[in-house]
């Protein structure tokens, strides 16, 4: 059994893998890190625990709290020039974080072709995977409630509300939903015809996070996959494929 971890500003997503399947996936508010081994307490114990953590000190040592209550110590991976047939361009490999480093680490496995890796959650990021395997680089943006909280406090009278996304909003609520979720949108479509324009085509836009379901409807121009957990998938793939 492997426990795979993916730790970020939010969220911290569990999944147990048996047999290169599923047995259990779940997730818990990172304030609550230190219940982690009881909320596995249940489950049968891990003989391996890997992590991709980007939410700092203190989380990790609550990790490594959890790792020993369950008798089996975290491996927290990094990103680094080459591993499980991804190579990385960015200038300083090792400052890419974990989780976008798992998440095309996964794409790679799962899909193979160009594609573009968007983990739609705190910070949106979408990063360009060559049809040789290559990231070739990626931006990061602001998810949407990160731009929701600024407008609500940087200015006098955008404050949070309720709002759906609508082609064409008709109450500030909507308006605010619709400007940041097309945002984003417009954000991913950029990188995807930058990959296009390189000769990386057709780009298959592989989507994750909690925003998902918001932003793949706005993709009408582009293939789309959501993958639930798709760094907890990349984490898998290192385990299984011993790179």
């Amino acid at each position: 059994m492997i426990l795979t971890l993916d730790a970020g500003n939010t969220r911290l997503k569990w999944g147990l893998r048996r047999d290169g399947a599923w047995a259990q996936v779940g997730a818990l508010p990172i304030a609550a890190v230190d219940t982690l081994a009881e909320v596995l307490g249940g489950a049968q114990r891990p003989e391996r625990i890997l992590v991709a953590n980007v939410a700092g000190s203190a989380v990790q040592a609550a990790i490594e709290d959890a790792g020993r209550l369950l008798g089996c110590s975290a491996e927290f991976i990094h990103a680094c020039a080459e591993q499980c047939s991804v190579r990385s361009s960015y200038d300083d490999p090792a400052q890419l974080g974990a989780d976008r480093w798992a998440a095309l680490i996964a794409v790679r496995r799962l899909f193979g072709g160009p594609c573009l890796a968007v983990n739609a959650g705190t910070a949106l990021t979408v990063d360009a995977l060559s049809d040789e395997g290559v990231f070739v680089g990626g931006i990061i943006v602001p998810g949407i409630e990160l731009m929701r909280r600024a407008l609500d406090a940087y200015t006098a009278g955008l404050r949070m509300q309720p709002g759906e996304v609508r082609f064409f909003p008709a109450n500030t609520g909507d308006a605010i939903m619709s400007g940041v979720a097309h945002a984003l949108a417009g954000a991913t479509e950029r990188m995807a015809s930058f990959m296009q324009a390189s000769g990386q085509s057709p780009v298959r836009v592989v989507l994750s996070g909690g925003a998902a379901p918001t932003l793949r409807p706005l993709l009408t121009t582009l293939d789309t996959v959501v993958v639930d957990h798709l760094v907890l998938e990349g984490l898998a793939a290192i385990a299984e494929e011993g790179c």
